[in-house]
């Protein structure tokens, strides 16, 4: 399944003065890097959001925001955003930020 170009130029947008940021396409979308560490991506429609395990349930209880599941197991610390949530620019930017904070707070590599 292709992924939503536009969905990730508004992602890209929203991270473009970051430094470490890099771009990579994987599992069939593309995924956002800072500082070498995964934050978020989008694959197909949806965007991936690299939450942490302490903010992983709260994410969750939010509205169209499902497990990531690629294996059969949750990846937990993941969740996968449904369009729904990121078609205005202050719900993508607020779910961008997070991912981009937890990718931020880990050690570089």
């Amino acid at each position: 399944m292709p992924y939503d170009e536009r969905l990730a130029e508004r992602v890209l947008d929203i991270l473009g003065a970051e430094p470490s940021l890099v771009q990579k396409k994987m599992f069939g979308g593309v995924a956002v890097m800072l500082q070498g560490n995964l934050a978020c991506g989008v694959l197909g429609s949806d965007l991936m959001v690299r939450v942490g395990k302490d903010e992983y349930e709260a994410a969750l209880a939010r509205p169209h925001v499902r497990e990531m599941d690629f294996t059969g197991r949750p990846m937990r610390g993941w969740v996968v955003v449904g369009p729904e949530a990121t078609d205005d620019d202050a719900s993508l930017e607020d779910w961008v930020a997070t991912g981009a904070a937890y990718a931020l707070s880990l050690p570089p590599k």
